[in-house]
């Protein structure tokens, strides 16, 4: 594979054919910039659950630099998966009396696509954390476990929250998603329209409420019917599994498919669906990322045929400027 950077913010490479006929995006990190609003609420939630649960008043901050250690592991789209983890890492670190940020990076160096799962077992053979996973049984029902509705309420803030569960709010400031940056434009998609028509869906770990919150009239320019939202689904169809990525490119009718995400689960998914007879291509956004030039290195590192700063430079790739 031989990338060539065509201008500021493009790589593409020379053997890849560009004929599309379909795009489907990921959401965090692509659509939205979620710096301010999901990596906070991962911050903010395992400091609760740290304080409230594990009695520990003072540990490392979780950073965006241990988030996406995590996240380029392929195993933790699921922000509330991610915040368990962390919570577990730093009470297992207290424990063994040892430095929490080392600590942390070993847990990262130890887990794969699996996920939490990956993550306890490692843990599992290292100290006992039996109390503080019993406290949190997770994962859990959504509405009654501690930690996703501590995540929920933090994430969403006391309106919202009670909108979509029906149930009132601990906290009192405003949620967090009210810090998400939107991305994509109502331009950026009727440009989009021209090439692929109403072939352009979202495949994402959000529920559609919490997306519909942020993107607004945005999403109705999509083809919702085949878009999938993966927190209203079973957990056992998350990514990086890629039957959510199929059965959006089966109801576009698509038969060569750009996928544009901004992680290892994104990428690992789309070359699955490749490996199911569904020509995907996988699309690799660096511009969210803590350090730009790392995520750049780091698709190159995993064959990424095109990487870009900023869907805002799709129509330029797709010449469609």
């Amino acid at each position: 594979m031989t990338l060539k950077q065509l201008e500021k913010g493009i790589f593409v490479d020379d053997a890849t054919k560009l004929n599309f006929d379909s795009i489907i995006f990921d959401c965090d990190g692509v659509l939205i910039d979620v710096t301010k609003s999901y990596d906070q609420a991962i911050a903010k939630t395992t400091a609760y659950i740290l304080k409230e649960f594990a009695k520990i008043q003072n540990s490392i901050p979780i950073t965006k630099a241990i988030i996406e250690g995590f996240k380029d592991t392929g195993g933790f789209n699921d922000e509330v998966d991610l915040t368990y983890v962390a919570v577990l890492s730093i009470v297992a670190a207290k424990k063994l009396d040892t430095d929490e940020g080392k600590f942390i990076d070993k847990v990262i160096k130890n887990a794969d696509e699996t996920g939490i799962t990956s993550v306890e077992k490692f843990l599992d053979k290292t100290v006992d954390i039996s109390d503080i996973k019993k406290k949190l049984a997770y994962p859990g029902k959504r509405v009654d476990n501690p930690l996703h509705s501590i995540f929920d309420q933090l994430f969403y803030g006391p309106k919202l929250y009670k909108k979509l569960f029906k149930k009132e709010s601990k906290f009192t400031e405003q949620g967090f998603i009210e810090n998400d940056v939107t991305i994509i434009t109502k331009k950026l998609v009727e440009t989009l329209k021209k090439r692929f028509d109403n072939k352009i869906a979202i495949v994402t770990g959000r529920g559609i409420e919490s997306i519909r919150y942020s993107l607004k009239e945005i999403l109705d320019g999509l083809n919702l019917k085949n878009c999938v939202f993966l927190e209203d689904e079973s957990r056992e169809i998350a990514k990086p599994n890629p039957e959510p990525l199929l059965r959006a490119i089966r109801g576009l009718g698509s038969k060569n498919c750009l996928y544009v995400g901004d992680s290892m689960e994104d990428l690992i998914m789309a070359k699955k669906a490749t490996d199911r007879g569904f020509n995907t291509t996988f699309c690799g956004i660096y511009g969210t990322s803590r350090d730009p030039l790392q995520k750049i290195k780091f698709f190159e590192q995993n064959k990424v045929p095109i990487i870009i700063e900023s869907i805002l430079h799709l129509p330029k790739i797709l010449n469609l400027v």
